[in-house]
């Protein structure tokens, strides 16, 4: 059997490599994204992976190559456009030659990128996620929702190690007004490809335990535009516009806003403002509190001050209307006093002519009747009636006791304290109860 005619391997690499040559002689702009960009820091070259995909699928794949002296041009005109360097996940519009070498394969030999496309590209994504959630009525949504009266309990999105977070953290835990907050981190991917998917899985956690909390926020450090393309994301921007609990962004950029800080409750520049708008909240709850019980205090003072100078005055009042009166008491007293005396004395003396004038006329009508026969009769009686004259029993050492002016017969009828006169033959004395002894 005759041997069949070949070619060696570097025969047919070498015809590829002159029909390339030949065919694809000049530049031209290639629309692709970075899937890994292979960067070596040792020679400065840059070997990136590009990739084409269609729903999430790749459909084209391709190696590539840019030479030191291009990639520091490249990058650092990718960094003052879009204030971050050349990097993996991005769709870029590149200028390449396709170049064939017998060891190496097939590469495009890329000399420039343009920065403005790839920002163009984000702005694209970014108004085409706009639209979608305006349609659909969603774009306000969160922004509908009452915050808590005191956002205390807070779900944070994050990275331990993100100096946004730490920032957060070390404002709200160490403010000088001592409020206190409860926090929860949640990690996720802040930037990247991987970056949405994990703050909406993130998110859902968070919802299946929402009661114990009054907001999320999402917090990560600066970044350029492109690291934080992430966030105009179409079904992220969805998930925090629809999450049943108002949605606080503070993605550490000052421009350029993205979609998931538009849709948000509320959106600050840094995790720092965000912090600061919190203890804000407290501030509105508390200052007006304090203003309130200030208030009572100094109302509370002037109301004590008031009632102690009415009391003071009732007390003054209360003091000289007794002191009238007593007075009033002591003289009506005296006057009294001076009356019992006085009727007491009357009625002695009117008594005592009373049995005078009766003894005259009995003694009398006895003369004229038996002067003779009764003289013995009228002697006798005279002895009885002096014997009961009061007046002698006065002078005998008795005495006649009177309460009110009243003669007292039995010692029952006085009782201790009381005010009594002692009617003696030559005046009266006045004494007061100490002991009743009863026999």
């Amino acid at each position: 059997m005759a041997q069949p005619t070949f070619f060696t391997l570097q025969q047919v690499t070498l015809n590829i490599q002159k029909v390339v040559n030949q065919v694809f002689k000049t530049g031209f702009w290639v629309k692709a994204e970075i899937n890994k960009l292979n960067y070596y820091a040792h020679s400065g070259h840059c070997f990136p992976e590009l990739v084409e995909k269609n729903n999430g699928k790749v459909v084209a794949e391709m190696r590539s190559t840019i030479w030191n002296s291009d990639f520091s041009r490249i990058n650092l005109n990718f960094q003052k456009t879009l204030g971050e360097p050349l990097k993996d996940g991005i769709t870029v519009l590149l200028f390449a030659m396709i170049d064939f070498h017998p060891t190496f394969g097939l590469t495009l030999k890329i000399s420039d990128i343009d920065a403005s496309f790839t920002l163009g590209e984000l702005e694209r994504e970014k108004q085409e996620s706009i639209s979608k959630l305006k349609a659909e009525g969603l774009f306000i949504k969160n922004k509908q929702h009452k915050l808590a009266l005191l956002p205390k309990r807070i779900a944070i999105i994050s990275v331990e190690s993100s100096k946004g977070y730490s920032d957060f953290m070390q404002v709200i835990t160490r403010n000088q007004w001592k409020y206190q907050f409860f926090t929860m981190l949640f990690p996720a991917i802040l930037q990247g490809d991987n970056a949405a998917p994990t703050i909406i899985a993130q998110l859902r956690k968070i919802q299946i335990v929402k009661q114990h909390f009054d907001a999320v926020a999402i917090i990560r450090g600066g970044g350029g535009d492109v690291g934080l393309s992430c966030y105009n994301n179409y079904l992220l921007a969805k998930e925090i516009a629809e999450f049943p609990l108002p949605v606080f962004s503070g993605i550490g950029h000052s421009t350029n806003e993205t979609v998931s800080e538009m849709v948000s409750f509320r959106n600050a520049i840094t995790p720092t403002e965000l912090a600061d708008f919190l203890i804000q909240e407290f501030h509105n709850f508390w200052v007006p509190i304090q203003k309130f019980q200030e208030s009572i205090v100094r109302k509370s003072t002037d109301i004590f001050l008031i009632s102690k100078r009415n009391l003071t005055t009732e007390v003054n009042l209360l003091k000289a209307h007794v002191k009238l009166q007593l007075q009033d008491s002591r003289h009506t007293l005296s006057t009294f006093k001076s009356t019992v005396s006085t009727s007491s004395l009357n009625l002695i003396q009117g008594q005592r002519d009373i049995i005078d004038n009766q003894l005259r006329l009995n003694l009398t009508r006895a003369t004229k009747l038996s002067l003779k026969n009764q003289f013995s009769i009228i002697e006798g009686q005279e002895k009885v009636v002096n014997l009961l004259n009061p007046l002698n029993l006065l002078k005998r050492g008795y005495s006649l006791t009177l309460v009110d002016g009243k003669i007292i017969k039995s010692i029952n009828d006085i009782k201790e304290g009381q005010i009594v006169q002692s009617q003696f033959v030559d005046g009266t004395l006045e004494s007061k109860v100490i002991t009743i002894n009863k026999n």
